[in-house]
Formats: C-alpha cells, sequence, structure tokens
C-alpha cells in the first residue's frame, strides 16, 4: 500500500498574532519590530521538522472585506484593528516565508480558512494526506480520515477521535455545535448563554443543528426562551462559520486544480542572509554564513579533486571518495580525551599549568551542591580540546579508572593556586563540591553564567542556551545521557564515552562562550565593572554563606506546627459553620458552589474555563463585605506556613552539618535581586504573627547571637537621590520620618498634627510611586475613589515636582533606548516598552521607574555584603555571614564581638556609596532572628 505524501498547510494570520504576542518586544538596529519575525521563522522551522513535508503553503488573510461581509455588516466588527507593530512587520514576514522556501497564499475577498479549506479538499482527492496548521477551532470541521490540526503552540494534534475528545462532538458537527455556541472571535452571535455542554447535549438529543432548531419548541427553561428566539438568525450563523472548500484558487496557484506546484522551494540563501542583516537576526546570520563557508569549502575540495584525483590515492578514473569532513569554526574538531592512565593525566597537568585559562567542569552524583560528589572532572584549554578524567563511573563492561583520591590529590595544588586562573559555568556549585573533597578551588577567574546575566540579564543564561545564542554550537543535554523522570539513571552509569563526549563540550563551550562574551563585556566599562567588581566576588561571598549554613531549632517549628494545625482545624469547624454544611477548605471547586451558590456571594472574575474564580484576589475583595472568605483566606495563609516552613525546614537540615542551607541564585531576577531556594529564606511571611513566629526557630549557637543589619527606605532614599528633589533631599537630611513628612506634605498639615492613617496614606503612596503605580493601583490599595486618588497623586507631585520629573524622563529615555539603567550601571532591558500590547508597554512602563530603584538597592547590599566580609576577613573577626534577604545581611556573631558589630555594620553599610542623602543601617540583636529583625 502506498504512503500518501503530505501537504503542509499554514493558518499564517493565526501564525502571525501568536508569534507577535507570545514574543517580547524586540527591535533591529534600527528601533523596528522585529518580534513576531522571530516568533514566525521558529514556529516554521518548529513544524516542518516535526512534519515532513514534500508539499506546503502559508495562507495568509488578504487585506479588505470578504463575501462574509456581504452577508452580514457587524462580521468581525468587535476585533481590535491590527497592533501598528505588527503591521509594520506584515510585509517582511511575507518576504521571509517566502524566502525560506515557502510557498505563500494570500487570495482578496476570501478568508485564509476558506482557501485553506478549499486546498485540503482538492489535496485528499489528489491523494495527499493533509496536516493543518492553526489554533483556530472553527477548521476542526475540515478534519476526515486524510485531514487533521495540529497546534504549535499546545503541541495539540487533532484527527477524528480528538475532536469528538476535545468539542464532544465528531468533526461533521462542528459548524452545528459552533453555530449554536457561537463566535464572539468573528462577532458571530449564538443563542444567548449556550455553552459547550449544552450544544453537545442538544446535538446528542437531536443529532443535528436542523434537529435542534425543529426540536425547539419542546426544549424548556431559559435556554429554550433563548434558543427560540435565536432560529430567524441560526441558518445566517452556520452559513458564516461554515468553510468554503470550493472557491476558485486558478489565479493564484500555478496549475489549479492541481498542488504539484506547491513543493517547498530551495531556500534563497544569499536574499535570506541579506533579510537576517537587514532585520538584527545575528544568531541566524552566523549561522548561514558559517554553512555557506562551509558549503564552499566542500566544493573547493571536490573541485581539487575532480583536477588532480592522485591526491586521494585514486586513478583518473576512480570514484570520488566521500567528501572529507570539513573543520567548521563552530562546529570544531572536538577532540575530547578520556584520560585513564596516570601517564594521560601528567600530561593533561603540563597543559593545565602552562595554560592561561583553563575552563572546569564537575560531575556528580547529586544536585544538592552540599552533598554532591564526584564522578568525573573535565577541562577544557581552547575551544574544540578537553579531556574527562572519569572516577566514579559504575556498570557493567565501565573501563578501568583512576581512582578519585590519587586524582584529587594530583590535582589539588593546582586547583588550589590563586594564580592558575580558571573559568566555569555557574563554578559556585563545582566549588561546593570540591570543598566537598577538602579542596579549596582558587583561581576563580571568570563564570560564564554571570557574564551572560551582566550583558543580558533577561535572557536564558544555562550553557545550553548560551552556546546556541552566542556559538551557534549545540551539545548533548543531560537528558540525552540519562534520560528523563522515573527512567532517569544516575550519571555514574553513563559510559565513559558519552560522558566524555557531555563533560568536554561543557567545559569546551564554557571556554568558547568565555571568550564571546569577554570581550564584550570589556566594551562596555560600566558592565564590566559590575561584573568583577560585584557579581564575581559576590558569588564567592554567597558561596561562603551557603556553605556556613543557618542553624534551625526543629523543636520550635514541632511546637509551631501543631499549634498551626490547632488553629486550622478551628478555622475549619467556623468554616463550616457559616457555610452551613461540611466542604473542603483546599478545593477551588467546592469553594466555589458553597461562595457563589449556596450564599450567593457576588461573583468578581471567572477562571480561563468560565467557572467562578476563588483566587485570593477575590477572596480578599469579598472579605471586606463576607465572613467566610476572611476564614478561607486565613486558613490558607496558615496551610501555606505549615507546609512551607513549620512542617518542611526540619526536614531540609544537613545530618552532617545540622544547618539548613539555602542556595542563592545570582543569575535570575533581571534587577540584580538575589534569589533564595531550597529552602526560600526570603519569602518567610512577615505581615503575620505566625508567619514571624518561624524566624524565631533561626537561632545563634550557644556563645552567639543573631545580628540583623537593615537598610532604612532604602529605595525612597535613593528616590530622592534620583530625582534630586529638593523636598524630599532636605527630609532625609534632618533624619525626619519621611512618611510623616510627606502626609504633612500632600495634606497641608504640620508633622506634629498628622494622623497614624495620614502617615499609613502617605507611605502607601510614597512605596506605590516609586513601584509606578497609577491612579487606578492606589485607589484600590487605600480602598478610597478615583477622585481621590488622583487628588492625592496630584498633590504629591505638586509638593515633589522633581519626582515627577523624574519619572517622566525615565520613561522617555527607557522608551528611547529600551533599557533602564542602576546608579552603578547595570543594564535592565525592557522588551515591552517600545511596543507590544497596551497591558505589557503599560507594565515595562512602571518596571522603568521602579527597576533603577530596586536594581541600584540590590547593587547596594551586594556591595554592603563584600565590605561587611572584607571586614570579616582582614580583622580575623570569628563573626559569621549567615543571611542576605531584601535589604537586610543577617550574621551570626560570637558575643564577644557584639560590640564591633554594633558599631560596624551601620558604618560599613552606610558608607559603600556615596549618595545625596545619607545611607542609614539599623543593628537588631537576638536569641533568634525573629527578636533580632
Amino acid at each position: 500500500m502506498s504512503v500518501r505524501p503530505t501537504l503542509l498547510l499554514v493558518d499564517g494570520s493565526s501564525y502571525l498574532y501568536r508569534a507577535f504576542h507570545a514574543m517580547p518586544d524586540l527591535r533591529n538596529a534600527q528601533g523596528e519590530p522585529t518580534g513576531a519575525l522571530h516568533g514566525m521563522i521558529s514556529m516554521l522551522e518548529r513544524l516542518r521538522e516535526q512534519f515532513p513535508a514534500s508539499h506546503a503553503v502559508c495562507v495568509f488573510d488578504a487585506k479588505g472585506p470578504t463575501f462574509r461581509h456581504d452577508w452580514y455588516a457587524d462580521y468581525k466588527a468587535n476585533r481590535p484593528s491590527m497592533p501598528t507593530d505588527l503591521v509594520a512587520q506584515l510585509a517582511p514576514i511575507h518576504e521571509m516565508v517566502r524566502l525560506m522556501g515557502w510557498p505563500v497564499l494570500e487570495v482578496p475577498g476570501i478568508e485564509a480558512d476558506d482557501a485553506i479549506g478549499t486546498l485540503a479538499q482538492v489535496a485528499v482527492v489528489a491523494g495527499y494526506q493533509v496536516v493543518v496548521s492553526t489554533g483556530d477551532k472553527d477548521l476542526a470541521q475540515l478534519v476526515n480520515p486524510h485531514v487533521s490540526l495540529v497546534n504549535t503552540m499546545t503541541g495539540e494534534t487533532l484527527d477524528e477521535a480528538g475532536v469528538l475528545a476535545k468539542f464532544g462532538v465528531a468533526p461533521d458537527r462542528i459548524i452545528d455545535y459552533l453555530s449554536l455556541i457561537g463566535d464572539t472571535v468573528d462577532n458571530v452571535p449564538g443563542v444567548e448563554k449556550v455553552g459547550p455542554k449544552t450544544a453537545v447535549k442538544w446535538l446528542a438529543e437531536h443529532g443535528s443543528l436542523d434537529g435542534v432548531m425543529a426540536a425547539a419548541a419542546s426544549v424548556k427553561g431559559v435556554a429554550g426562551e433563548n434558543l427560540r428566539r435565536a432560529l430567524d438568525w441560526l441558518p445566517m450563523g452556520r452559513r458564516l462559520i461554515t468553510v468554503q472548500c470550493d472557491v476558485d484558487l486558478s489565479a493564484h496557484v500555478s496549475g489549479w486544480p492541481q498542488v504539484g506546484s506547491l513543493a517547498f522551494k530551495p531556500e534563497d540563501s544569499e536574499a535570506l542572509l541579506a533579510f537576517y542583516i537587514r532585520h538584527g537576526f545575528g544568531a541566524r546570520r552566523r549561522k548561514l554564513e558559517d554553512e555557506q563557508k562551509k558549503a564552499a569549502q566542500k566544493a573547493a575540495v571536490k573541485a581539487v579533486a575532480l583536477a588532480e584525483p592522485d591526491l586521494f590515492g585514486a586513478s583518473e578514473h576512480a570514484a570520488l571518495p566521500d567528501e572529507p569532513a570539513v573543520l567548521d569554526v563552530l562546529d570544531l574538531a572536538k577532540q575530547y580525551e578520556t584520560i585513564l592512565t596516570e601517564a594521560q593525566l601528567d600530561a593533561w597537568m603540563a597543559r593545565l599549568l602552562a595554560a592561561e585559562l583553563v575552563a572546569l567542569d564537575t560531575e556528580t552524583d547529586s544536585l544538592d551542591a552540599m552533598q554532591a560528589r564526584i564522578i568525573g572532572i573535565s577541562f577544557a584549554v581552547k575551544p574544540g580540546e578537553a579531556a574527562y578524567i572519569p572516577v566514579g563511573h559504575d556498570y557493567p563492561g565501565a573501563p578501568e579508572q583512576l581512582e578519585l583520591h590519587a586524582v584529587l590529590a594530583r590535582l589539588k595544588p593546582w586547583l588550589e593556586d590563586a594564580k592558575a586562573l580558571k573559568v566555569g559555568q555557574n563554578i559556585k556549585y563545582d566549588t561546593h563540591v570540591l570543598l566537598n573533597h577538602a579542596i579549596t578551588l582558587r583561581g576563580w577567574a571568570h563564570d560564564t553564567m554571570l557574564e551572560s546575566y551582566v550583558l543580558e540579564a533577561h535572557r536564558p543564561h544555562g550553557l545550553e542556551s548560551l552556546a546556541l545564542r552566542h556559538l551557534n554550537r549545540k551539545g548533548l543535554s543531560y537528558e540525552d545521557l540519562c534520560g528523563k523522570g522515573v527512567h532517569q539513571i544516575p550519571f555514574s552509569q553513563v559510559s565513559v564515552e558519552q560522558a566524555t563526549t557531555y563533560s568536554g563540550e561543557d567545559s569546551d563551550m564554557t571556554l568558547h562562550v568565555h571568550q564571546t562574551l569577554w570581550p564584550r563585556l570589556q566594551a562596555e566599562p560600566k558592565l564590566c565593572e559590575v561584573y568583577t567588581r560585584m557579581e564575581l566576588p559576590t558569588a564567592a561571598v554567597l558561596g561562603r554563606i551557603e556553605r556556613h549554613g543557618v542553624l534551625i531549632d526543629a523543636s520550635v517549628l514541632l511546637r509551631q506546627s501543631n499549634t498551626l494545625a490547632q488553629r486550622m482545624v478551628a478555622l475549619e469547624a467556623e468554616a463550616h459553620a457559616i457555610a452551613g454544611q461540611a466542604f473542603n477548605l483546599s478545593s477551588p471547586k467546592q469553594i466555589g458552589e458553597i461562595l457563589f451558590h449556596r450564599l450567593g456571594l457576588p461573583i468578581k472574575k471567572k477562571t480561563a474555563t468560565g467557572a467562578p474564580s476563588t483566587d485570593e484576589d477575590v477572596l480578599q475583595e469579598l472579605a471586606l463585605d463576607y465572613p467566610l472568605p476572611a476564614k478561607l483566606l486565613e486558613y490558607r495563609s496558615l496551610a501555606k506556613i505549615k507546609s512551607t516552613y513549620t512542617d518542611k525546614l526540619p526536614q531540609m537540615v544537613n545530618p552532617a552539618t545540622g544547618r539548613v542551607h539555602t542556595n542563592y541564585a545570582q543569575a535570575v531576577a533581571v534587577t540584580g535581586r538575589l534569589a533564595s531556594n531550597e529552602p526560600n529564606l526570603q519569602n518567610i511571611p512577615i505581615r503575620t504573627a505566625e508567619g514571624r513566629r518561624v524566624r524565631e526557630a533561626f537561632i545563634a549557637p550557644s556563645g552567639h547571637v543573631m545580628v540583623s543589619a537593615d537598610y532604612s527606605q532604602i529605595e525612597l532614599r535613593i528616590m530622592a537621590h534620583l530625582s534630586n528633589d529638593a523636598t524630599l533631599l532636605r527630609a532625609f537630611a534632618e533624619g525626619l520620618d519621611v512618611h510623616r513628612a510627606t502626609a504633612a506634605e500632600i495634606f497641608g498639615i504640620t508633622p506634629v498634627d498628622v494622623t497614624s492613617e495620614q502617615r499609613r496614606y502617605a507611605k502607601t503612596i510614597n512605596f506605590g510611586l516609586i513601584y509606578g503605580m497609577g491612579a487606578f493601583g492606589l485607589a484600590q490599595s487605600l480602598g478610597i475613589d478615583m477622585t481621590s486618588s488622583k487628588a492625592y497623586i496630584e498633590r504629591y507631585f505638586t509638593r515633589y515636582p522633581d519626582v515627577k520629573r523624574y519619572m517622566d524622563a525615565t520613561r522617555a529615555q527607557a522608551a528611547e533606548h529600551g533599557y533602564v539603567e542602576t546608579l552603578f550601571g547595570r543594564r535592565i532591558e525592557l522588551m515591552d516598552i517600545r511596543g507590544g500590547s497596551g497591558p505589557r508597554r503599560a507594565a515595562a512602563e512602571r518596571q522603568a521607574i521602579n527597576a533603577p530603584m530596586q536594581g541600584t538597592a540590590a547593587d547596594l547590599i551586594k556591595l554592603a555584603m563584600l565590605a561587611v566580609q572584607d571586614a570579616i576577613d582582614v580583622e580575623g573577626r570569628a563573626s559569621r555571614l549567615i543571611m542576605q534577604v531584601h535589604d537586610e545581611l543577617v550574621l551570626e556573631v560570637p558575643e564577644a564581638e557584639l560590640d564591633w558589630a554594633r558599631e560596624a555594620l551601620p558604618r560599613l553599610m552606610a558608607g559603600v556609596a556615596e549618595l545625596k542623602v545619607p545611607l542609614l543601617a539599623e543593628v537588631g540583636v537576638g536569641p533568634n532572628w525573629e527578636q533580632a529583625h
């Protein structure tokens, strides 16, 4: 039985909208939008890889009305106009798709759906299997044994069974189904308040839309009344929804009705290269240039072979040998050596000692840096050349390997030599691993993860992503070697040959990425300073903080868990009493039934499935007027504290140290803030008494105290510095309560007369405006109307005019450059500031105001951490930094050094930068973190 060839039909209009909204606001050097271009080309490439087809068409909607507008004047009347940044990309998208070899079709007067339906029907008759790539549910009506749909965004593929499973009706009833529920996107009304469930039920009972209409008189209830009111409209609705599969494409498809002319064409590489250059496709341009260079080299080799066959040791009449591999500057030779003998190790030790910079990578048995043990180590001294030393591979037939202790003893002098410079990818992890084997890694000169983070904080910083983005190189992934999920094997069972390739690639690509990124950093002095003076030394200090850990009193947490459990049982009983019946307080579905059906509370918003939402925002709004939502919120808060902290923290104590060891992730937040995980010590809730009590379990050992040093109102002080507002500067210079001073300014009274409520309002305004909050957000935060909110903001900016000028100027500069900077030069890209949808652009404008302050605060706390650690080291103190939480440093201090800590910490933290207002750090002391804070 012959296999049917495949015709791939792409709903190009659906693709370009999805690409536009999925991608950030990317721009070329001329400032022109390119996000949809990037998204479109990636989607088409993935689709072609997934469905290798001989023939294809990318179909776009043409401008202007279609025949459906003649039938129904309001057809698609509610659609917003196409965003201007997408309009600007339409012509380039069409050009790009053609250059990639895709046939393109755009037929005036009809929709893309009709062209796709017609092409599909003709192709099936001609013996093709048709795959339609779209996100449009209307096209489900086309599905038959030879036509299927694929949604590349979700990975969903729909054949006949898939359509039935998804919609509840077969493909031949999709038109009837959609006619009943309507299509809001195209402004085609259905039967009012009839959704998918009712439509499926009616069609199952009556067979078809005609059957439903015929039985309308017998359909009971409100739905029946609505059905009867819609009877005159439904035939037109069905007509609008039906895809026309017989339109004339003879003027647009050569040889119609044959589809042979729709075969893929060769990619126009020369024109595509010019396109990539013009639109700023850096990585794709480099890849294509390298492919062209490789092809030219191969052609040259072949030409020489034809002219002088004896070069290959063949006679004039002998066939040419296979084309020799051509060394590609990006593919490289990949000469990776497996070190299995002492002689090999000696030879590589000589290379390590002679190299100016060596890339280092460890392979381990665990992702837990504090407990991981080495399975192997790799090095690279130049791109394309690496070595791997297996020491812990254990599987049948594994080669004899060097003994771990002997290898580490040989490597230790070099690893601990501060003059032997090394580069790694997240080398903090490797530092922990080596410490597990009593080796202190020194000479840590560069970290590619941090280089990437400083250069482009908004992008991924994993090695695989970096290599692909900057080198067009792709290596083996961990899943390639070890598998996934329950079937994943430990690295010790990976073959030594594969491990050599994998680990060798890691070291090789790390060195290669560094050689690409480091010159870029050197060309940007401010960013280079952030990297060398801040991020690299911060990583070293974080490693020491993680290593020391935090002492936890598990018995305190156990008592708290018991107390929380008792309170949750009581809350559950109170909630059941209010509801008048028992229900599961952790079930959104049951909560929704109780709140909105049994008690009749107002529905504030709905979920994506149309069910009433019971999320936290909804419950908080309802809690203002009703008792049950307040109980549910309290229950959720206690449940989270119990499950995340009081139950879990004791289980995370390292048995070897008796402490909890968090991981501080540097390359996460675009503003420079650190993130704590496993466990997260930065998000312990402090707004409730129960949350604050968790900190009581963080204790100092005998003879020590906990010391907390916290910057006071740091972001407001940064705002005063950046805006240079005289009134705000004066408030800080005079040591005033800045919230009280703000309240006095906006309410026109003296500071002495400010009430606690007025101070609360002023505090909300101070911090709200820093975060770019508008009148609506302020009104919600304060629980006031929009008129009052706008009046407060107007009064605020009247009193602080330079704050307003700074904000306006910052938004304008962000829109012009696409980024903002911290006081120290850290760059924060704002991908949606010059395009994207309205909400995304508005969010980017808010971030433009907040990011310089939040980023500068993050920089300051890092500098403070470095200053404090340096003082401890220089003075030989026994005090230890044990946590960094937002604007706070937490130390474990011997009682004998307490006076030093009280004096030194505020001085050191205030001295890291000179602002126009004084930096103030407040120190607290106690036996546990809660009392110290």
